[in-house]
């Protein structure tokens, strides 16, 4: 390469500058910046101590000068309710975005970098003779607006607007604090990144920021009102900004940038031009910095001699950590749009879900880092679980009406596609003894079908006969006699999703023959051309429906289950009226959510009147659609508060399904936040599934109240003893084992502390040999 230019002098442009002019010194690389060298958005950058080690490997010289300019802190605290939280361990370092740039502008002159100022930079055909030209040109990326065909970008632009203050206020640790005001909650997150300045964001609902005339005043009014809102946080420092290079409101929304594509020809993104990450992970600089790494890594490796294969492999390479920090940068940026959600929490645990609301710090992580704060939030858990020890999140108690679970772990509903006429036999007398034996406070049936025409397959199990009922009866009573694990009672009917092979051979199709009609709210297949096309259910076949689940909730109580489920998710029967992609009726039980909540209701309605008032009632549904044009966050808070008023105990969170065409974001823990967004908007318990997997996600889940039980799935169909090995991890003595097994668990106990001891043991070198 002769020629490199890179559009943008931030420090992803800078960076990269720095780079590959050491990996290339007979190249020419230039930098272009619209800006003065001074000028620049936001006062202070945070790195990780992980991150400063890549620094150090790519270019010692620049590592050094912006480790000899950091401010070091280790705490964070949390002014909320009047109450202030401090914890400790966290490790930042911070440097003025200022002085960064001075820093690696001085370094790219050493090495003979080209850098112009105050240039506009119409497009990159000014460059047209470059070898590689680098749209480093910030989350505003002129470059990626010029090319959205090729870039193909996802801008979101999000729900708060905030304002990057700076302040000669000393904050000792990584501050938030939040405010209430008559129109609304503002919060405040502040950092001290020099011997003199702190930063200081101030953040608000767009609704709110517009409530108080924000989106009127000028910065200097703005500037006034966040003094007066957050003053006893400032101790009489005044606020100031440095955006006065900027154009229009010193107030901005984040926009959330993920682009399909990021290099074409000769031209690539770097940066925030590329993926943006949510300030409140402080992430964005130091994804531009490492994205400067990775390219210049594949653009001078002799292993990809050509210009596009290298962009591809810088591109896969940083893409995967760019959607994993972005994921949790997501869940934390979610958490603060809304603080009003969170704000109906207690205190303590409000200070606990912030510090874990990215899902990237859980309980185990939270407690390395600051074991004294874990161990008091420990107790006030269990004190306020009515329990006088502490102990893991997990084993905490729970109760809903008369109903008492011993702990939070929850058997997921999972089909075994083995019954024969809607019988369950011995296979399932032990899979579910096994996993009640296994420690589990609550073991779920699979989906049991209310009738023969509405199982999924064949091989499902089904309460529409006295004979199932009986066989119901003696798994139950295993579990009630050899076991404190409680039983729930999943039941459903399969709509369209009906009369299809078992999950192990071609899932979703019809069966090869024999198949029986299926009905959904409106006529249309699941699969188009494959499913068979369901009959719109007629009036009188609702009252069928929804009889056969009165019978088969009265064949559960009968049969002894501790808790009745309805099944209105993942697109069978009940769920296809509630979501609008299924649900094409044009009579009364279609149209708005109203419409569409009608028959679901009814059938909830007349089961809650049958089910005894002292046993809880819950409801699975799915919470998204993951698909244009599904169900809303409106729609899903409205129907939760109608089941609520219904006599729902539980919500079962779940999601999608619904559609074959959903676009899910999978992830561990991914459907927690909407359990989360259930229960602390609405105020009903809920169960969240999907992905969880480990004792540490059902610990953060259920301390930070995002959810009240955890459904654990997969894992227990290899391991039905989870819980009990969970226990045994954690150290927690008082969990249930069978007498039988009693010396596997003394057993389990000493390896663990053999292994734990071993593994903290100093490694000996014998310098002899």
């Amino acid at each position: 390469m002769k020629r490199i230019v890179c559009m943008g002098g931030g420090p992803a442009g800078l960076y990269s500058s720095i780079l590959l002019r050491k990996a290339l010194p007979a190249a020419r690389v230039e930098v272009y910046e619209r800006n003065l060298p001074d000028d620049t958005f936001g006062w202070g950058v945070v790195f990780s101590d992980q991150t400063m080690g890549n620094f150090r490997t790519a270019d010692p010289e620049s590592h050094r000068a912006i480790l000899a300019n950091f401010h070091h802190w280790d705490d964070i605290a949390i002014h909320f309710g009047g109450r202030k939280f401090v914890s400790g361990g966290h490790g930042f370092c911070g440097i003025g975005r200022k002085q960064l740039l001075h820093i690696l502008q001085e370094r790219a002159r050493e090495l003979g970098v080209h850098q112009t100022f105050r240039h506009e930079i119409a497009d990159e055909q000014a460059f047209a003779d470059a070898d590689l030209i680098i749209a480093s040109d910030g989350g505003n990326s002129r470059t990626r607006s010029q090319h959205p065909d090729i870039f193909q970008p996802d801008i979101d632009k999000r729900k708060c607007r905030f304002i990057w203050l700076g302040t000669t206020q000393a904050f000792s640790a990584f501050t938030f604090a939040f405010e209430r005001t008559e129109h609304g909650w503002f919060q405040i997150h502040a950092y001290q990144f020099s011997k003199d300045l702190s930063t200081v964001i101030v953040e608000t609902r767009e609704q709110t920021w517009k409530a108080h005339g924000l989106d009127k005043f000028d910065t200097a009014q703005s500037i006034a009102f966040c003094a007066q809102l957050f003053g006893r946080y400032l101790d009489g420092h005044g606020l100031q900004s440095n955006a006065a290079h900027l154009r229009g409101s010193a107030w901005l929304n984040f926009n959330r940038v993920v682009c399909k594509r990021w290099h074409h020809g000769k031209l690539v993104l770097i940066g925030d031009a590329a993926h943006t990450a949510h300030f409140s992970i402080g992430s964005g600089t130091k994804l531009a910095m490492e994205d400067a790494i990775s390219l210049t890594k594949y653009v001078t490796s002799p292993a990809h001699p050509h210009l596009d294969g290298a962009l591809g492999a810088y591109r896969e390479e940083r893409n995967l950590e760019v959607l994993k920090l972005q994921s949790a940068a997501r869940n934390r940026m979610e958490w603060f749009e809304n603080v009003a959600r969170y704000a109906r929490l207690p205190p303590e645990q409000f200070a606990y879900s912030l510090l874990t609301g990215s899902q990237r710090i859980g309980h185990e992580n939270l407690k390395l880092r600051d074991p004294q704060f874990v161990a008091g939030y420990e107790r006030w858990l269990a004190t306020g679980n009515g329990t006088e020890n502490a102990r893991p999140p997990m084993f905490l108690p729970f109760k809903l009406r008369e109903l008492e679970l011993v702990n939070r772990v929850v058997v997921s509903p999972m089909a075994q596609y083995c019954a024969k006429d809607g019988m369950p036999d011995d296979w399932h007398l032990v899979h579910y003894g096994h996993r009640a034996m296994g420690g589990a406070g609550l073991v779920y049936t699979e989906m049991t079908c209310v009738s023969a025409e509405g199982r999924i397959t064949p091989g499902c199990t089904g309460l529409w006969n006295e004979e199932q009922r009986d066989a119901w009866s003696r798994i139950v009573a295993f579990v009630h006699e050899r076991t404190p694990a409680k039983c729930c009672l999943q039941i459903g009917h399969s709509g369209r999703k009906g009369s299809t092979q078992l999950g192990w051979e071609e899932i979703d199709h019809p069966l090869p023959r024999d198949n029986w009609p299926v009905v959904s709210a409106s006529p249309t297949p699941y699969l188009k051309g494959v499913s068979q096309t369901p009959h719109e259910l007629t009036r009188a076949a609702m009252d069928k429906v929804r009889a056969d689940f009165v019978r088969a909730a009265r064949f559960g109580w009968q049969a002894g289950f501790d808790m009745l489920e309805l099944h209105m998710a993942h697109g069978y029967l009940l769920a296809s009226f509630l979501s609008p992609l299924t649900n094409q009726r044009l009579d009364q039980y279609g149209g708005d959510v109203h419409g569409r909540l009608r028959y679901p209701l009814e059938v909830l309605q007349a089961v809650r009147a049958e089910w005894p008032a002292e046993k809880p009632l819950s409801v699975r549904i799915s919470a998204t659609d993951w698909a244009d044009g599904g169900l809303s966050e409106d729609d899903l808070l409205l129907i939760v508060r109608a089941f609520k008023e219904a006599g729902v105990d539980l919500i079962d969170v779940s999601t999608g399904q619904t559609v074959p065409w959903q676009k899910p974001v999978y992830g561990r823990m991914y459907q927690a936040p909407f359990a989360d967004k259930v229960r602390n908007e609405i105020g009903i318990a809920t169960l969240a599934v999907g992905n969880i997997y480990d004792p540490d996600h059902v610990n953060s889940i259920i301390a930070a109240g995002r959810a009240d039980l955890c459904a654990i799935a997969r894992p227990h169909l290899a391991n039905p003893a989870w819980t009990l090995e969970a226990a045994a991890r954690q150290g927690y003595e008082d969990q249930w084992w069978p007498k039988q097994y009693l010396t596997g668990k003394h057993q389990l106990e000493r390896n663990l502390q053999r292994a734990a001891q071993t593994a903290a043991a100093p490694i000996i070198v014998d310098e002899a040999s």
